[in-house]
């Protein structure tokens, strides 16, 4: 149905004019049909006025058009900001990471000089019982005499065999094997007494 059209004359402040011309050329319209459009919105509930089915498809059209970018920049803003939380989150994570290896790091280091401490003060406390009060013929704290030895315990003592123990001390003069014993003893010669049988040590 045709719309029976009726000039009216009035003046716009020209910033207006020209907002409504810009508008008009985006929208691929003319200036007039976009103030129609306005006032069908804010008329058309006045007698006698009625909204054309073209105007109203326009109007949904345009409604749905914001709609769409509202909606199209919230997903983009909440595809920004998850992406962000995700990283921040991610960072988050590795320092704790780094955190608690450092801290396993540090607890390994403590185990193993707490290790060390109670060898080290075990050794020192059974020193000093030994030298203290551990042996009731060693009261004077200076170290117990060195007792004479079987064969064996003395070949033991200067890692050889028994058997070259023997031959060394049967071979050897007296002076000789004390000085062979002593290159084999760093503390000690050793002279052979026929009466016991045993090696007698001889401070050096």
């Amino acid at each position: 149905m045709r719309v029976e059209r009726e000039s009216i004359n009035f003046k716009l402040p020209k910033p207006l004019a020209d907002a409504l011309r810009g508008a008009a050329k985006e929208r691929g319209t003319t200036a007039t049909d976009l103030v129609i459009q306005g006032l069908h919105q804010i008329l058309e509930d006045a007698p006698g006025v009625e909204v054309s089915t073209e105007i109203r498809l326009q109007k949904i059209e345009e409604n749905l058009q914001q709609l769409w970018s509202n909606t199209n920049g919230q997903g983009k803003t909440t595809k920004t900001e998850n992406a962000a939380a995700d990283s921040h989150t991610e960072a988050r994570l590795t320092k704790i990471e780094e955190k608690l290896e450092t801290i396993n790091n540090r607890v390994a280091q403590l185990e193993g000089a707490l290790i060390a401490i109670q060898r080290n003060g075990g050794a020192s406390n059974n020193r000093q019982r030994y030298r203290y009060s551990g042996n009731p013929y060693n009261q004077s704290g200076r170290p117990p005499q060195m007792q004479p030895l079987s064969e064996e315990k003395l070949a033991w003592r200067l890692n050889i065999d028994a058997a070259t123990l023997q031959e060394k001390r049967t071979t050897l003069t007296q002076e000789e094997f004390l000085k062979w014993s002593k290159d084999h003893d760093s503390r000690y010669k050793w002279r052979f007494n026929s009466n016991d049988g045993l090696y007698h040590p001889v401070e050096n």
